[in-house]
Protein backbone atom coordinates (compact mmCIF):
# COMPACT_ATOMS: atom_id res chain seq x y z
CA UNK A 1 0.00 0.00 0.00
CA UNK A 2 1.15 3.53 -0.70
CA UNK A 3 1.99 5.89 2.15
CA UNK A 4 -1.12 7.93 1.31
CA UNK A 5 -3.54 5.02 1.40
CA UNK A 6 -5.35 4.38 4.68
CA UNK A 7 -4.18 1.37 6.64
CA UNK A 8 -7.70 -0.06 6.97
CA UNK A 9 -6.70 -1.63 10.26
CA UNK A 10 -9.70 -2.80 12.23
CA UNK A 11 -11.02 -3.48 15.70
CA UNK A 12 -14.11 -5.39 16.77
CA UNK A 13 -16.21 -4.85 19.89
CA UNK A 14 -18.76 -7.41 21.08
CA UNK A 15 -21.21 -7.37 23.97
CA UNK A 16 -22.28 -10.58 25.70
CA UNK A 17 -24.90 -11.55 28.27
CA UNK A 18 -23.88 -13.29 31.50
CA UNK A 19 -26.25 -16.13 32.38
CA UNK A 20 -26.59 -18.33 35.43
CA UNK A 21 -25.90 -21.90 34.35
CA UNK A 22 -28.48 -23.35 36.73
CA UNK A 23 -31.43 -21.11 35.81
CA UNK A 24 -30.26 -19.95 32.35
CA UNK A 25 -31.56 -16.53 33.36
CA UNK A 26 -29.40 -13.40 33.45
CA UNK A 27 -27.33 -12.65 36.53
CA UNK A 28 -28.41 -9.73 38.70
CA UNK A 29 -24.90 -8.77 39.82
CA UNK A 30 -21.63 -9.19 37.95
CA UNK A 31 -19.04 -10.85 40.30
CA UNK A 32 -16.32 -8.31 41.06
CA UNK A 33 -13.70 -11.01 41.58
CA UNK A 34 -14.52 -12.36 38.14
CA UNK A 35 -14.00 -8.94 36.59
CA UNK A 36 -10.70 -8.53 38.45
CA UNK A 37 -9.51 -11.88 37.08
CA UNK A 38 -10.55 -10.90 33.55
CA UNK A 39 -8.67 -7.61 33.89
CA UNK A 40 -5.58 -9.53 34.97
CA UNK A 41 -5.81 -11.97 32.06
CA UNK A 42 -7.13 -9.65 29.32
CA UNK A 43 -5.38 -6.36 30.15
CA UNK A 44 -8.15 -3.84 29.55
CA UNK A 45 -9.89 -5.69 26.73
CA UNK A 46 -12.87 -6.71 28.88
CA UNK A 47 -15.03 -4.04 30.53
CA UNK A 48 -18.43 -3.80 32.24
CA UNK A 49 -21.36 -2.68 30.11
CA UNK A 50 -24.46 -0.66 31.01
CA UNK A 51 -26.31 -3.52 32.71
CA UNK A 52 -24.79 -5.82 35.31
CA UNK A 53 -25.81 -8.76 33.15
CA UNK A 54 -23.61 -7.54 30.28
CA UNK A 55 -19.92 -7.56 29.50
CA UNK A 56 -18.05 -5.97 26.58
CA UNK A 57 -14.85 -7.00 24.82
CA UNK A 58 -12.69 -5.15 22.32
CA UNK A 59 -9.92 -6.53 20.16
CA UNK A 60 -6.59 -4.83 19.78
CA UNK A 61 -5.92 -2.89 16.57
CA UNK A 62 -5.67 -5.66 13.98
CA UNK A 63 -3.95 -5.54 10.63
CA UNK A 64 -5.83 -8.53 9.27
CA UNK A 65 -8.91 -10.65 9.84
CA UNK A 66 -6.61 -13.47 10.95
CA UNK A 67 -5.35 -11.28 13.80
CA UNK A 68 -8.92 -10.33 14.70
CA UNK A 69 -9.95 -13.99 14.69
CA UNK A 70 -7.17 -14.97 17.09
CA UNK A 71 -7.77 -12.04 19.45
CA UNK A 72 -11.56 -12.29 19.55
CA UNK A 73 -11.46 -16.06 19.88
CA UNK A 74 -9.09 -15.77 22.82
CA UNK A 75 -11.37 -13.21 24.46
CA UNK A 76 -14.50 -15.34 24.07
CA UNK A 77 -12.70 -18.44 25.33
CA UNK A 78 -11.12 -16.68 28.31
CA UNK A 79 -14.35 -15.04 29.47
CA UNK A 80 -16.22 -18.33 29.16
CA UNK A 81 -13.57 -20.12 31.24
CA UNK A 82 -13.45 -17.49 33.98
CA UNK A 83 -17.24 -17.09 34.08
CA UNK A 84 -17.56 -20.87 34.38
CA UNK A 85 -15.62 -20.75 37.65
CA UNK A 86 -18.51 -18.71 39.07
CA UNK A 87 -21.28 -20.92 37.71
CA UNK A 88 -21.91 -18.53 34.83
CA UNK A 89 -21.73 -18.63 31.05
CA UNK A 90 -21.70 -16.07 28.25
CA UNK A 91 -24.02 -15.93 25.27
CA UNK A 92 -23.42 -13.94 22.11
CA UNK A 93 -26.94 -12.87 21.19
CA UNK A 94 -28.56 -9.47 20.95
CA UNK A 95 -31.51 -10.39 23.17
CA UNK A 96 -31.89 -13.04 25.86
CA UNK A 97 -34.67 -15.51 25.00
CA UNK A 98 -36.77 -14.96 28.11
CA UNK A 99 -35.18 -12.47 30.55
CA UNK A 100 -37.24 -9.49 31.69
CA UNK A 101 -35.76 -6.01 31.52
CA UNK A 102 -37.61 -5.05 34.69
CA UNK A 103 -35.47 -7.46 36.71
CA UNK A 104 -32.14 -5.94 35.67
CA UNK A 105 -29.86 -3.46 37.42
CA UNK A 106 -27.40 -1.11 35.78
CA UNK A 107 -23.68 -0.82 36.50
CA UNK A 108 -22.90 1.67 39.26
CA UNK A 109 -20.66 3.95 37.22
CA UNK A 110 -21.02 7.71 36.75
CA UNK A 111 -21.54 7.53 32.98
CA UNK A 112 -24.19 4.84 33.37
CA UNK A 113 -25.87 6.51 36.34
CA UNK A 114 -26.29 9.68 34.26
CA UNK A 115 -27.59 7.65 31.34
CA UNK A 116 -30.15 5.85 33.52
CA UNK A 117 -31.31 9.12 35.09
CA UNK A 118 -31.59 10.90 31.76
CA UNK A 119 -33.30 8.21 29.70
CA UNK A 120 -35.43 6.57 32.42
CA UNK A 121 -37.55 3.64 31.11
CA UNK A 122 -35.90 3.84 27.69
CA UNK A 123 -32.57 3.02 29.35
CA UNK A 124 -34.05 0.34 31.59
CA UNK A 125 -35.34 -1.47 28.51
CA UNK A 126 -31.85 -1.66 26.97
CA UNK A 127 -31.57 -5.39 27.53
CA UNK A 128 -29.72 -5.77 24.24
CA UNK A 129 -26.20 -6.50 23.03
CA UNK A 130 -24.49 -5.42 19.82
CA UNK A 131 -21.34 -5.72 17.74
CA UNK A 132 -19.30 -2.75 16.50
CA UNK A 133 -16.57 -2.73 13.86
CA UNK A 134 -13.98 0.06 13.63
CA UNK A 135 -11.98 0.59 10.44
CA UNK A 136 -9.14 3.11 10.46
CA UNK A 137 -9.47 6.09 8.11
CA UNK A 138 -7.03 8.72 9.30
CA UNK A 139 -8.30 11.58 7.13
CA UNK A 140 -11.30 13.48 8.53
CA UNK A 141 -12.69 14.43 5.13
CA UNK A 142 -12.42 10.85 3.91
CA UNK A 143 -14.38 9.61 6.93
CA UNK A 144 -17.20 12.07 6.29
CA UNK A 145 -17.29 11.30 2.57
CA UNK A 146 -17.49 7.54 3.12
CA UNK A 147 -19.99 7.97 5.98
CA UNK A 148 -22.55 9.20 3.47
CA UNK A 149 -21.88 6.45 0.95
CA UNK A 150 -21.48 3.34 3.10
CA UNK A 151 -24.90 3.76 4.75
CA UNK A 152 -26.43 2.13 1.65
CA UNK A 153 -24.83 -1.20 2.58
CA UNK A 154 -25.74 -1.27 6.28
CA UNK A 155 -29.06 -3.17 5.91
CA UNK A 156 -27.25 -5.88 3.94
CA UNK A 157 -24.83 -6.35 6.85
CA UNK A 158 -27.59 -6.30 9.47
CA UNK A 159 -29.42 -9.10 7.66
CA UNK A 160 -26.40 -11.41 8.02
CA UNK A 161 -25.98 -10.71 11.74
CA UNK A 162 -29.47 -11.20 13.16
CA UNK A 163 -29.57 -12.86 16.58
CA UNK A 164 -32.51 -11.31 18.46
CA UNK A 165 -35.82 -12.97 17.55
CA UNK A 166 -37.06 -13.35 21.16
CA UNK A 167 -38.11 -10.70 23.68
CA UNK A 168 -39.26 -11.61 27.20
CA UNK A 169 -40.15 -15.14 26.15
CA UNK A 170 -42.05 -14.25 22.98
CA UNK A 171 -41.07 -14.91 19.38
CA UNK A 172 -41.39 -11.36 18.05
CA UNK A 173 -41.54 -12.36 14.39
CA UNK A 174 -38.55 -10.08 13.78
CA UNK A 175 -35.07 -11.39 13.08
CA UNK A 176 -33.58 -8.38 14.91
CA UNK A 177 -35.85 -7.14 17.67
CA UNK A 178 -32.80 -5.41 19.18
CA UNK A 179 -33.16 -2.63 16.60
CA UNK A 180 -36.71 -1.90 17.77
CA UNK A 181 -35.44 -1.47 21.34
CA UNK A 182 -32.37 0.56 20.45
CA UNK A 183 -34.32 2.94 18.22
CA UNK A 184 -36.17 4.23 21.29
CA UNK A 185 -33.00 6.12 22.25
CA UNK A 186 -32.36 9.63 20.92
CA UNK A 187 -29.74 10.21 18.22
CA UNK A 188 -30.03 6.69 16.78
CA UNK A 189 -30.76 5.34 13.32
CA UNK A 190 -29.15 6.20 10.02
CA UNK A 191 -26.53 8.96 10.10
CA UNK A 192 -27.01 12.46 8.85
CA UNK A 193 -25.17 13.34 5.64
CA UNK A 194 -22.52 16.05 5.68
CA UNK A 195 -20.52 17.64 2.88
CA UNK A 196 -17.41 18.23 4.99
CA UNK A 197 -15.83 17.46 8.34
CA UNK A 198 -16.25 21.12 9.32
CA UNK A 199 -20.02 20.86 8.77
CA UNK A 200 -20.19 17.71 10.92
CA UNK A 201 -18.03 19.33 13.61
CA UNK A 202 -20.28 22.43 13.70
CA UNK A 203 -23.40 20.36 14.24
CA UNK A 204 -21.80 18.34 17.04
CA UNK A 205 -20.60 21.60 18.63
CA UNK A 206 -24.18 22.94 18.74
CA UNK A 207 -25.32 19.91 20.76
CA UNK A 208 -22.31 20.13 23.06
CA UNK A 209 -22.65 23.90 23.60
CA UNK A 210 -26.33 23.46 24.46
CA UNK A 211 -25.38 20.91 27.09
CA UNK A 212 -27.28 18.08 25.40
CA UNK A 213 -24.25 15.81 24.99
CA UNK A 214 -20.69 15.84 26.33
CA UNK A 215 -19.14 14.79 23.02
CA UNK A 216 -19.80 12.89 19.80
CA UNK A 217 -19.78 9.54 21.62
CA UNK A 218 -23.44 10.25 22.46
CA UNK A 219 -24.33 10.06 18.76
CA UNK A 220 -25.60 6.48 18.62
CA UNK A 221 -26.10 6.30 14.87
CA UNK A 222 -25.86 3.05 12.93
CA UNK A 223 -22.48 4.26 11.77
CA UNK A 224 -20.46 7.21 13.01
CA UNK A 225 -16.99 8.75 13.08
CA UNK A 226 -15.61 7.39 16.33
CA UNK A 227 -15.10 9.99 19.07
CA UNK A 228 -12.11 8.06 20.43
CA UNK A 229 -10.29 6.73 17.39
CA UNK A 230 -9.64 7.85 13.78
CA UNK A 231 -12.11 5.24 12.57
CA UNK A 232 -15.49 4.88 10.97
CA UNK A 233 -17.46 2.76 13.43
CA UNK A 234 -20.27 0.50 12.19
CA UNK A 235 -22.79 -0.10 14.99
CA UNK A 236 -25.98 -1.43 13.38
CA UNK A 237 -25.40 -5.17 13.56
CA UNK A 238 -26.62 -7.69 16.09
CA UNK A 239 -23.83 -9.61 17.79
CA UNK A 240 -23.50 -12.90 15.88
CA UNK A 241 -23.48 -16.04 17.99
CA UNK A 242 -20.80 -17.72 15.89
CA UNK A 243 -17.35 -16.17 15.71
CA UNK A 244 -17.02 -16.93 11.99
CA UNK A 245 -20.14 -14.85 11.30
CA UNK A 246 -18.69 -11.85 13.15
CA UNK A 247 -15.50 -12.07 11.11
CA UNK A 248 -17.45 -12.35 7.84
CA UNK A 249 -19.43 -9.20 8.58
CA UNK A 250 -16.31 -7.33 9.69
CA UNK A 251 -14.55 -8.38 6.48
CA UNK A 252 -17.47 -7.25 4.32
CA UNK A 253 -17.60 -3.87 6.05
CA UNK A 254 -13.85 -3.37 5.74
CA UNK A 255 -13.88 -4.33 2.06
CA UNK A 256 -16.84 -2.04 1.34
CA UNK A 257 -14.90 0.89 2.78
CA UNK A 258 -11.85 -0.09 0.76
CA UNK A 259 -13.99 -0.27 -2.39
CA UNK A 260 -15.46 3.18 -1.73
CA UNK A 261 -11.97 4.57 -1.13
CA UNK A 262 -10.80 2.95 -4.38
CA UNK A 263 -13.62 4.62 -6.30
CA UNK A 264 -12.82 7.99 -4.73
CA UNK A 265 -9.14 7.58 -5.58
CA UNK A 266 -10.15 7.01 -9.21
CA UNK A 267 -12.43 10.08 -9.23
CA UNK A 268 -15.61 7.99 -8.94
CA UNK A 269 -18.08 7.50 -6.13
CA UNK A 270 -21.02 5.42 -4.96
CA UNK A 271 -24.32 7.20 -5.20
CA UNK A 272 -25.58 8.66 -1.91
CA UNK A 273 -29.17 7.68 -1.19
CA UNK A 274 -31.50 9.51 1.15
CA UNK A 275 -32.22 8.05 4.55
CA UNK A 276 -35.92 7.55 3.71
CA UNK A 277 -34.90 4.99 1.08
CA UNK A 278 -32.20 3.21 3.06
CA UNK A 279 -34.58 3.04 6.04
CA UNK A 280 -36.90 0.81 3.99
CA UNK A 281 -34.13 -1.76 3.55
CA UNK A 282 -33.12 -1.32 7.17
CA UNK A 283 -36.65 -2.26 8.26
CA UNK A 284 -36.80 -5.22 5.90
CA UNK A 285 -33.45 -6.53 7.21
CA UNK A 286 -34.71 -6.06 10.78
CA UNK A 287 -37.95 -7.89 10.02
CA UNK A 288 -36.91 -10.62 7.59
CA UNK A 289 -33.11 -10.87 7.78
CA UNK A 290 -31.87 -12.76 4.73
CA UNK A 291 -35.23 -14.43 4.05
CA UNK A 292 -36.88 -11.83 1.85
CA UNK A 293 -36.05 -9.13 -0.65
CA UNK A 294 -34.41 -5.75 -0.31
CA UNK A 295 -34.78 -2.82 -2.69
CA UNK A 296 -32.21 -2.33 -5.41
CA UNK A 297 -32.51 1.44 -5.68
CA UNK A 298 -30.63 1.61 -8.97
CA UNK A 299 -33.15 -0.72 -10.58
CA UNK A 300 -36.08 0.50 -8.53
CA UNK A 301 -37.02 -3.11 -7.88
CA UNK A 302 -37.22 -5.62 -5.05
CA UNK A 303 -34.46 -8.22 -5.38
CA UNK A 304 -33.89 -11.43 -3.43
CA UNK A 305 -31.26 -10.96 -0.74
CA UNK A 306 -28.91 -13.73 -1.99
CA UNK A 307 -28.75 -12.09 -5.43
CA UNK A 308 -27.91 -8.71 -3.88
CA UNK A 309 -25.22 -10.30 -1.72
CA UNK A 310 -23.70 -12.00 -4.78
CA UNK A 311 -23.51 -8.61 -6.52
CA UNK A 312 -21.81 -7.03 -3.52
CA UNK A 313 -19.29 -9.87 -3.28
CA UNK A 314 -18.49 -9.50 -6.98
CA UNK A 315 -17.91 -5.77 -6.54
CA UNK A 316 -15.62 -6.46 -3.58
CA UNK A 317 -13.53 -9.22 -5.17
CA UNK A 318 -10.54 -6.96 -5.83
CA UNK A 319 -10.74 -5.46 -2.34
CA UNK A 320 -10.99 -8.85 -0.63
CA UNK A 321 -7.86 -9.97 -2.46
CA UNK A 322 -6.03 -6.79 -1.54
CA UNK A 323 -6.94 -7.12 2.13
CA UNK A 324 -6.46 -10.89 2.28
CA UNK A 325 -9.94 -11.82 3.49
CA UNK A 326 -11.40 -13.90 0.65
CA UNK A 327 -12.20 -16.78 3.02
CA UNK A 328 -14.09 -14.55 5.44
CA UNK A 329 -16.11 -13.00 2.60
CA UNK A 330 -16.88 -16.47 1.20
CA UNK A 331 -18.34 -17.45 4.57
CA UNK A 332 -21.39 -15.32 3.72
CA UNK A 333 -22.57 -18.24 1.57
CA UNK A 334 -22.41 -20.49 4.62
CA UNK A 335 -24.56 -18.06 6.61
CA UNK A 336 -27.14 -18.01 3.81
CA UNK A 337 -27.12 -21.80 3.60
CA UNK A 338 -27.60 -22.61 7.28
CA UNK A 339 -29.21 -19.40 8.52
CA UNK A 340 -28.29 -16.79 11.09
CA UNK A 341 -28.47 -17.18 14.85
CA UNK A 342 -32.07 -15.92 14.74
CA UNK A 343 -33.06 -18.83 12.50
CA UNK A 344 -31.37 -21.37 14.74
CA UNK A 345 -32.88 -19.97 17.92
CA UNK A 346 -36.44 -20.18 16.60
CA UNK A 347 -35.75 -23.65 15.18
CA UNK A 348 -34.40 -24.92 18.52
CA UNK A 349 -37.48 -23.51 20.25
CA UNK A 350 -39.85 -25.11 17.75
CA UNK A 351 -38.15 -28.51 17.88
CA UNK A 352 -38.18 -28.54 21.69
CA UNK A 353 -41.90 -27.77 21.70
CA UNK A 354 -42.56 -30.50 19.14
CA UNK A 355 -40.66 -32.94 21.38
CA UNK A 356 -43.01 -32.19 24.27
CA UNK A 357 -41.24 -29.36 26.12
CA UNK A 358 -43.32 -26.63 27.66
CA UNK A 359 -42.67 -23.00 26.75
CA UNK A 360 -40.09 -22.33 29.47
CA UNK A 361 -38.25 -25.58 28.82
CA UNK A 362 -38.07 -24.71 25.12
CA UNK A 363 -36.66 -21.27 25.92
CA UNK A 364 -34.06 -22.86 28.20
CA UNK A 365 -33.09 -25.10 25.28
CA UNK A 366 -32.45 -21.95 23.22
CA UNK A 367 -30.17 -20.59 25.95
CA UNK A 368 -28.28 -23.89 26.06
CA UNK A 369 -27.77 -23.72 22.30
CA UNK A 370 -26.46 -20.15 22.61
CA UNK A 371 -24.03 -21.10 25.40
CA UNK A 372 -22.59 -23.90 23.28
CA UNK A 373 -22.39 -22.02 19.99
CA UNK A 374 -20.84 -18.87 21.49
CA UNK A 375 -17.60 -20.77 22.12
CA UNK A 376 -17.87 -23.41 19.39
CA UNK A 377 -14.77 -23.80 17.24
CA UNK A 378 -12.55 -21.27 19.04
Amino acid sequence: MSALEPTFTLGIEEEYFLVDRSTRDLVRERPEKMMAELERRCAGQVVPEFLNAQIEVGTKVCGSLAEAREDLGTLRRTIAEVAGEYGLAIIAASTHPFASWGDQTHTNKERYNILASDLQAVARRLLICGMHVHVALDDDELRIDLLGQVAYFLPHLLALSTSSPFWRGDDTGLKSYRIAVFDELPRTGLPEQFDSWAEYDRHVAILVQAGLIEDASKLWWDIRPSARFPTLEMRLCDVPTRLDDTLCIAALYRCILHMLYRLRRDNQRWRRYRAMLIAENRWRAQRYGVDDRLVDFGKGQMVAYPALLDEIRAILREDAQRLGCEAEIAHASTILGRGTSAHHQTNVFRRAKEAGADRQEALVAVVDWLIEETVAGI
